[in-house]
């Protein structure tokens, strides 16, 4: 997979996510009751829990600033930064879906399938986030294999061969 295509797809990934997460969000305030395939819309009982909100704050409008930062980390000018930044970011989300799924599993034995949605969203791109970054496509190592050298690994930590 090309960067670019990478990139693009940490995009889309990144969009669907931030839908998926203002949608949760709008349920959360609006007090709708959330669709759910499941008999006895275990959604809506998850989305009343006290697991619902992290000191007062709906987990839900987490996930949207989260998935908002994410995707500004991506729109970010390409570097060795930005995508770090977008790993670290993928990696603090992935480990809050963990707690989350976690707490669903073993606390209030109920699966909400928005947020396995969303939990199976940024382990994707946590994935996809974390090759991104240590595949490294600097525009140099770009060059460089372009006329057939191999990189040499040292480059983007500022240290020069001896």
């Amino acid at each position: 997979m090309s960067a670019r295509t990478l990139r693009t797809t940490l995009i889309v990934l990144a969009a669907v996510g931030l839908c998926l997460a203002g949608y949760l969000s709008y349920v959360h305030y609006s007090g709708v009751t959330p669709p759910c395939s499941i008999k006895g819309n275990p959604c809506s009982q998850v989305q009343k829990s006290r697991y619902s909100e992290l000191a007062g704050i709906p987990v839900a409008l987490i996930g949207l600033i989260g998935y908002t930062a994410i995707l500004g980390s991506l729109l970010a000018p390409e570097g060795e930064r930005a995508r770090f930044v977008t790993m670290a970011m993928t990696l603090g989300g992935f480990g809050f879906s963990a707690y989350l799924t976690y707490r669903e599993l073993f606390t209030l034995h109920k699966i909400c399938e928005w947020c396995v949605a969303s939990a199976a969203i940024m382990t994707i791109m946590t994935g996809l986030s974390v090759w991104r970054f240590l595949r490294d496509e600097t525009p140099t190592h770009l060059a460089e294999r372009a006329r057939g050298e191999e990189p040499d690994p040292a480059a983007p930590l500022g240290v020069t061969p001896s």
